[in-house]
């Protein structure tokens, strides 16, 4: 067997061992961590825990020397070994994941926010997907990730309920001109439209069934202005909030792969609006249009028209 393959399927520390420079760094590791999550693209992983394991090796700089080429034995000097693991639960608890390498970006993103840590290995495995493991194995340094921390910015949306009554209003688009004069991005979330959706025997069922019915309307709110941009992942929104465009939220990505998701019932979408402000600290939320109950502070449409910038 070539060096090369040897090493493919060696242990992160050997591969970490093999690409080294001339840097001189210290390692410590994770091996064969085994946590039970949900995580898979296909439906049959939804709903059902899995066996993963991770194997971590964090290259880190040397310890600072003291006396006669001793080291200083104070463990606030060093990168503990907690870093790993709690890196880990932060990355289960945040979300729930499609993608092993999706996870393993994130834990190697997260161990490196850590100013020691200067290059990561991750591999996980699924243990009970097949007769063997199946896994990925990523490698990142802090330069991979110094352009993206410098760009990172932080914006709070304003987060717009609007009513069926304001969706199919002439001047809906004067309704969108007085939400853009706040001058946060915007984020407009729809209740279900005016046919009323399936009903299905199985709660998960109906509950997929209130999200789409829920996406239907998004739509036909975005064929009605080009403003509208109907959006899904967590990614989407990031993206649109900083580039200052106004989303329409699509929820069932969100909503079913949160791992502490809204215990409202899915057929209030007042309610999920609100729990999707509090994911992304929203500066404020409101409601427009004649209902009697709504997210936020509920607006006529005059109301919004004659009303001073809602962030000014």
């Amino acid at each position: 067997m070539s060096s090369d393959i040897r090493l493919a399927f060696a242990h992160p520390s050997e591969r970490a061992e093999a690409t080294s420079g001339g840097e001189l760094r210290d390692r410590i590791s994770l091996r064969d961590h085994i946590r039970e999550v949900e995580i898979g693209a296909f439906q049959q992983e939804r709903g059902t825990l899995q066996r993963i394991c991770f194997n971590v090796v964090v290259e880190v700089q040397l310890p600072e020397l003291t006396g006669a080429g001793g080291v200083d034995d104070d463990v606030d000097k060093i990168l503990s070994y907690d870093t790993i693991t709690e890196a880990i639960d932060r990355e289960l608890q945040a979300e729930r994941l499609n993608l092993l390498e999706t996870l393993a970006a994130k834990v190697a993103e997260d161990i490196l926010a850590d100013p020691l840590a200067a290059r990561v290995f991750v591999r996980i495995e699924k243990l009970d997907r097949g007769p063997g493991a199946l896994g990925v194995e990523i490698v990142r340094d802090r330069e991979m990730l110094r352009d993206v921390a410098e760009t990172a910015v932080e914006v709070a949306p304003l987060v717009a309920f609007l009513g069926n009554d304001v969706i199919g209003a002439a001047e809906l688009g004067k309704a969108l001109d007085a939400l853009e004069a706040s001058g946060a991005p915007v984020i407009l979330c729809v209740p279900v439209g005016g046919e009323p959706a399936p009903k299905a025997k199985h709660p998960a069922a109906q509950r997929r069934i209130d999200l789409l019915a829920l996406e239907q309307n998004a739509w036909v709110l975005a064929a009605l202005d080009r403003r509208c941009v109907v959006v899904s992942t967590r990614t989407e929104l990031d993206w649109a909030m900083k580039h200052g465009q106004m989303s329409v939220w699509a929820p069932s990505k969100l909503v079913l792969d949160a791992t502490d998701g809204p215990e409202t019932d899915t057929r209030d979408a007042a309610a999920l609006a609100e729990w999707l402000a509090g994911e992304f600290d929203a500066a404020r939320v409101v409601s427009v249009g004649d209902m009697a109950h709504g997210a936020g502070e509920v607006l006529s449409f005059e109301e919004l028209l004659n009303s001073a910038p809602l962030l000014g």
